[in-house]
């Protein structure tokens, strides 16, 4: 279940990035070009969400299950002090929360926001924050620390 769980994470993070990629699109072009805020924008807001929320979920399920967690919480002490490992068990786990959160509050701050540009210029802030924190948070090929593969096969 584990390299199933951790494939499937690992494809999902495209999703999230070329999604959030595309709702920024919608949200800065809406904003800055004074558009109304369609039923089409209200749908990639919706589908933005929904895939960042299933990304979550699945780190969460994926966090719960991992080797390298359960070694990260059974010798803490020592393995804060390993970055990769510390990486992992904290500050990937936390800054991602963090950034879904944030999408999350974004993404209802703009569905209650009364004007078409309130609702795009609070959407594009909201999600250009979350999204900057994930992209530093992904542990990608190049990072000088916690590299991963860019795909994981099932």
């Amino acid at each position: 279940m584990y390299p199933i769980l951790l494939a499937l994470h690992s494809l999902l993070r495209w999703f999230v990035v070329i999604i959030l990629l595309y709702a920024l699109y919608r949200a800065y072009s809406g904003w800055l070009s004074k558009k109304t805020f369609t039923a089409a924008d209200n749908k990639t807001r919706k589908v933005s969400i929904t895939i960042v929320h299933l990304e979550i979920i699945t780190g969460l399920w994926l966090y719960f299950i991992s080797p390298l967690i359960s070694n990260f919480l059974g010798n803490f002490k020592e393995s804060v002090h390993v970055k990769d490992i510390r990486f992992f068990g904290m500050e990937h786990s936390i800054m991602m929360l963090v950034a879904a959160v944030i999408i999350t509050i974004g993404s209802a701050k703009a569905k209650r926001k009364n004007t078409d540009i309130e609702k795009f210029k609070t959407w594009a802030i909201w999600f250009t924050i979350g999204l900057l924190i994930i992209l530093i948070s992904i542990p990608w090929p190049f990072s000088p620390m916690a590299a991963r593969p860019g795909f994981r096969s099932f």
